[in-house]
């Protein structure tokens, strides 16, 4: 008799586990329930579609061919049968049995297993605030409710729109409204950056700056604390203890938690957080039932701490694994570094591993080195500057996390992308400096800006360079006279730093080009502590280290220089 394989969920992690399964094992009948009635999409690309970039929602549920992957292509294309409209009410393990509801119909029954995969996938979180459940107020969590909203934009129902949420998927939402639509649209963020925990405050500032720069209001460190409707029952306004916004689409974008209902009252074993526990072959505390997807807890490779990780990249990889080890092929999911990268109009931004926060807080001896270097070779003509932070323990040695920001093309995605193979590895700043790259000029530099940043990286780590951070480089401008004792030495060209010195007085600006401080620096203040600042840092390195040479130690380098406070934006930086 044939093994009986059951797939509960059919979108992400179930589709994959299922087709790899009937491909393993031809004679099984492979059986896959979902209660909705639209399957196997690509979830991640629902802002895309909102945004027009996507026409049609079809082709988001397509194969690479253009053939729609509903019930009747699997079980004609994969020989494997899909259960639309069908929901999962129970599993009894002893029985080794899933009861299950028809919904048009009302009809139970139960399906044998001989093994089962729990894919289950996550539950957006709503805000237990008034006004709630209003009309026009959205979670983005499947293709109903995507296409409900690019209803309401096509049939002119939105002028104003408040996303809240800070984090990936709502920063893609308000993009989708702002760019095409022309939608004004305001994001709210309850932490005090964008992307909290993901990436480091100047990384979130770049970012803010830029959406800003692109009509999108940002407000962070700020709440929504209710929702109000107009006579139709639409929402209307968004109230923060702030300010009210006009808004007559709001979509809540505050996290998601593991569905995992099914295996918890099934007995089996379910994480505090909400994530079911599985080893790295994705079984559960039952060997005859894997997990996969949004539903699962995996651990970090990078903290050791463990978490859920609702991305479709991960579901895919981890539903390969479980059908290998449903197949009799021995498969292991070794965890996860932290990869992600984002569309921000012209520009993106990506990460991978700890930011510097999360790594502080979880007790490394953390440091970051932060460049401004060019993507490619700086004569040739599409040539950019990206910005790159590498975050190290100082102690180790070993990389922790490498964001980047710059424009929408390959160069973020590359250095991100390798970094986290080497970062999964346990790599050191050495494995970085040192990583072998290919190289062409429009491609990259002869000196990758990966490799030079994990050299600069190197020197911060030894003790041969020492910066400043961009917080409180920041914070020193804010109020200068919180630190009496320093002072900037711009080393830009005069024109460049003019502006300063006239704003500030020479005594708290003092200009000397680079090419000049070798034979003016007895002008320098001994009593001082200068920050030394370029358009990237390279610069103001060097002349570190001269200084250093001639017994005047008292300085520190504004890593990223002026290439980095520039994508900031702060108030005081020329118009």
């Amino acid at each position: 008799m044939s093994e009986q394989i059951v797939v509960i969920g059919g979108v992400a992690a179930g589709p994959k586990t299922a087709c790899r399964v009937k491909r393993l094992m031809p004679d099984a009948d492979v059986v896959v329930i979902d209660q909705d009635s639209l399957v196997s999409y690509g979830g991640c690309g629902i802002p895309y579609y909102v945004s027009g970039d996507v026409s049609d929602e079809k082709e988001l549920r397509s194969t690479s061919f253009h053939v729609v992957r509903d019930e009747a292509f699997f079980q004609e294309a994969k020989g494997v049968t899909m259960l639309t409209r069908t929901r999962a009410l129970a599993i009894d393990r002893e029985s080794k049995t899933v009861e299950v509801e028809q919904l048009d119909t009302g009809e139970s029954n139960k399906l044998p297993y001989d093994k089962l995969l729990l894919a289950t996938g996550s539950i957006p979180n709503r805000l237990p605030i008034p006004g709630a459940e209003l009309k026009g107020v959205y979670v983005v969590n499947n293709m109903h409710r995507a296409i409900a909203i690019k209803n309401d934009l096509a049939q002119g129902k939105v002028t104003k729109a408040v996303v809240i949420g800070g984090g990936a998927i709502g920063l893609e939402m308000a993009e989708s409204l702002a760019d095409l639509w022309g939608i004004e649209t305001t994001v709210l963020e309850y932490m005090d950056q964008l992307l909290p925990r993901i990436v480091d405050p100047a990384f979130a500032a770049m970012l803010a700056k830029h959406l800003k720069d692109n009509n999108i209001a940002v407000y962070t460190g700020e709440s929504a604390t209710g929702l109000e409707g107009d006579d139709s029952g639409r929402v209307c306004r968004v109230l923060t203890p702030k300010r009210t916004i006009d808004a007559d689409l709001v979509i809540m974008s505050v996290g998601v938690r593991p569905n995992s209902t099914l295996a918890r009252e099934a007995g089996l074993l379910v994480a505090p957080q909400g994530g079911i526990v599985v080893n790295n072959r994705m079984q559960t505390s039952d060997p005859t039932i894997y997990a996969a997807g949004d539903c699962v807890e995996i651990i970090n490779q990078v903290s050791g701490m463990k978490n859920n990780a609702p991305m479709g990249s991960l579901a895919n990889r981890q539903g390969r694994v479980a059908a290998d080890n449903i197949g009799g092929i021995p498969s292991q999911f070794e965890g996860w570094v932290g990869s992600f990268i984002m569309k921000a109009f012209d520009c993106c931004i990506g990460g991978t591993g700890l930011s510097n926060t999360t790594a502080k807080g979880l007790g490394f001896d953390a440091e970051v080195a932060i460049t401004a270097q060019s993507d490619r070779a700086h004569f040739f003509p599409t040539q950019a500057v990206i910005m790159l932070q590498m975050v190290f323990d100082r102690t180790s040695r070993k990389v922790l996390g490498v964001q980047g920001f710059g424009p929408m093309n390959d160069s973020i995605l590359a250095r991100i992308n390798a970094a986290a193979a080497l970062i999964a590895k346990g790599a050191v700043i050495e494995d970085f400096s040192n990583l072998e790259l290919a190289y062409a000029p429009p491609f990259s530099t002869a000196v990758d800006a990966l490799n030079a940043t994990a050299n600069v990286a190197d020197n911060i780590a030894a003790g041969r360079l020492r910066t400043i951070s961009i917080e409180d480089f920041l914070d020193w401008m804010d109020r200068p006279e919180g630190k009496p004792g320093w002072a900037a030495l711009d080393i830009r060209h005069p024109k460049e730093a003019a502006e300063f010195v006239e704003k500030y007085g020479s005594d708290l600006w003092q200009a000397i080009p680079y090419v000049n401080v070798r034979s003016r620096y007895k002008e320098l203040p001994e009593d001082k502590m200068l920050i030394i600042i370029c358009d990237a840092g390279t610069r103001s390195s060097e002349v570190q280290l001269f200084l250093d040479s001639v017994g005047l130690r008292n300085n520190l380098v504004l890593g990223g220089g002026f290439n980095a406070i520039r994508r900031i934006g702060p108030d005081w930086w020329p118009s």
